[in-house]
């Protein structure tokens, strides 16, 4: 503890030296202020599973079990890959058109799901976790906040979803895409998928 004279009134008075994480003066945090937040961002190459680094696969299974208990969340972003500089006297080529995508539109009131105006047959639960996924884009979902989210349970085998995620894919169509495999962790709504919601029909 130091002592020093006060500038403004007689006498003196004691300040404690400032410690990392406490308000000056001893004063302690209010109850209320809400806790802080961390923010990581990271690159990991997920080209598959087996590819990981047992560092990159150890925080992998760490980020999914924080998930799995409620203490944060995976939003997934894009990374735009720059154009390659074109040569000095070679004009640039012409970019190839890409093929149009299909939309897809969710009737939420009937239940139905269209695929460029053409109804899909999708049973309940694959109906409820597709529209799970497009009410939630750039979340990622572990398997087992995926149970909880649509079946209602957690007492299924996680690999449930698996199957059920492949069935979506495949009656969807795969031009279509739709589900991103976050591997390690779960399951997302695609980047690039075209789904509209309408619950008002």
């Amino acid at each position: 503890m130091s002592v020093s004279p006060a500038s403004s009134r007689a006498g003196w008075h004691t300040s404690q030296p400032a410690v990392p994480g406490r308000p000056p003066g001893g004063q302690r945090r209010p109850a209320n202020t809400a806790a802080p937040m961390l923010t990581v961002t990271l690159n990991i190459p997920l080209a598959c599973e087996e590819s990981l680094t047992p560092p990159a696969r150890r925080l992998l299974e760490a980020a999914r079990e924080m998930l799995e208990r409620g203490e944060g969340t995976i939003t997934a972003a894009t990374v735009e890959r720059r154009p390659d500089a074109v040569p000095a006297g070679r004009p640039p080529s012409r970019p190839a058109t890409a093929p149009t995508i299909p939309a897809l539109h969710i009737l939420a009131s009937s239940r139905s799901v269209l695929r460029d105006g053409e109804p899909l047959s999708l049973t309940r639960l694959e109906f409820d976790l597709l529209l799970h996924l497009v009410a939630h884009p750039r979340r990622v979902f572990t398997r087992l906040q995926l149970l909880n989210a649509v079946w209602g349970y957690e007492h299924a085998g996680v690999r449930t979803v698996d199957v059920h995620v492949r069935r979506l894919r495949g009656k969807v169509g795969v031009d279509v895409p739709l589900v991103t495999t976050v591997y390690g962790v779960g399951y997302r709504l695609a980047d690039d998928a075209r789904v509209t919601i309408d619950r008002s029909g």
